[in-house]
């Protein structure tokens, strides 16, 4: 209030110009103002948020976020910026209909130092089992498509689970792989990308697997095992694992009424086959779930609730990741 200080009443009301020293205090304060709100609105929307210590150096291989179809929790750039504030290692955008990769490119741009990294979804959207799309994939700028996901929401799997009638994407037939999915393998063996199973059944993903280790792919991942429509028992999880892959675990939404018993079964299905040969994930981004970082960090919490030890943990969410994209 001392610049008011400064103000000489004059006849008929009028009020004398601000002294220089007002004048100063006033510029002062209005530049720190104008950079404080630059520096607001330039910083990246991740910094904003507090390094989380449980999420130090881990890798989410299941993010999904916006341009989406459905209503998502945040976009790309902004899981990349909330990733890197979070202080972990890297993340995977995934979409069900639409490549990703482009959308890592820009991704890394925003979040420097931070691995994020896209695939694609073999649904109707890009020809289901098209070995094409595949090859598109690796030709994206910067290189960062590494996953190719087996077909989720358009396998024949899905639909059949759902009692849908439409049309389906199909992996075999009669108990044995198609010729198209064999050339999809043989593409994701060629460029060293990760086999995901996507929403097949167990059977088919145990085909998918054991054509993979046949062809040469290195890197292979059953997506969310134990959740619908895929629901691997035990002793299917433990023949993928011996066929090289790892088994993912999502965590999901841990508000809903069932989270307690699911983290239960999670865990001992992991007991089963070994933090050696699992992965945890989120599968966070939709709208009104909790934002993929923070609902990583519950899972990790939930686990760790059910006495996995620290390296059992670290390996299943730094690295057993770290070594499906190639990273180790």
């Amino acid at each position: 209030m001392h610049f008011l200080m400064n103000y000489r009443a004059r006849p008929y009301g009028r009020v004398c110009p601000p002294s220089s020293q007002w004048k100063r205090s006033l510029l002062t304060a209005f530049a720190l103002v104008i950079s404080v709100a630059a520096l607001t609105a330039f910083a990246p929307a991740g910094r904003q948020q507090a390094d989380e210590p449980l999420l130090r150096g881990t890798i989410d291989i299941h993010v999904h976020s916006d341009p989406d179809n459905v209503p998502r929790s945040l976009d790309g750039l902004d899981a990349a910026q909330q990733a890197r504030a979070k202080g972990m290692r890297g993340i995977v955008l995934k979409n069900h209909y639409d490549p990703t990769a482009g959308l890592a490119f820009l991704a890394r741009k925003t979040t420097p130092g931070l691995e994020v990294f896209g695939g694609v979804d073999l649904n109707l959207a890009v020809g289901g089992m098209n070995p094409v799309a595949v090859e598109h994939l690796t030709q994206i700028a910067g290189g960062w498509g590494r996953i190719v996901w087996m077909s989720t929401f358009d396998a024949e799997n899905q639909v059949r689970y759902s009692n849908e009638n439409r049309p389906f994407v199909t992996v075999a037939r009669n108990g044995a792989l198609l010729a198209e999915t064999k050339a999809v393998i043989s593409a994701i063996a060629r460029h060293q990308l990760v086999l995901a199973t996507g929403h097949t059944s167990p059977d088919e993903a145990l085909l998918l697997l054991r054509e993979g280790r046949a062809q040469g792919v290195t890197h292979m991942v059953v997506t969310h095992a134990m959740n619908p429509p895929v629901l691997m028992n035990s002793g299917q999880m433990r023949a993928a694992a011996a066929e090289g892959a790892f088994i993912e675990f999502v965590g999901g939404s841990l508000a809903e009424s069932d989270a307690p018993s699911r983290m239960d079964r999670y865990a001992a299905a992991i007991r089963e086959v070994g933090p050696q040969s699992c992965i945890l994930s989120s599968d966070l981004g939709q709208k009104g779930n909790a934002l993929p970082t923070d609902g990583f960090a519950a899972f990790i919490r939930a686990m760790q609730s059910r006495g996995f030890a620290v390296k059992d943990i670290d390996r299943m969410t730094k690295d057993n990741p770290a070594t499906l994209l190639g990273l180790r």
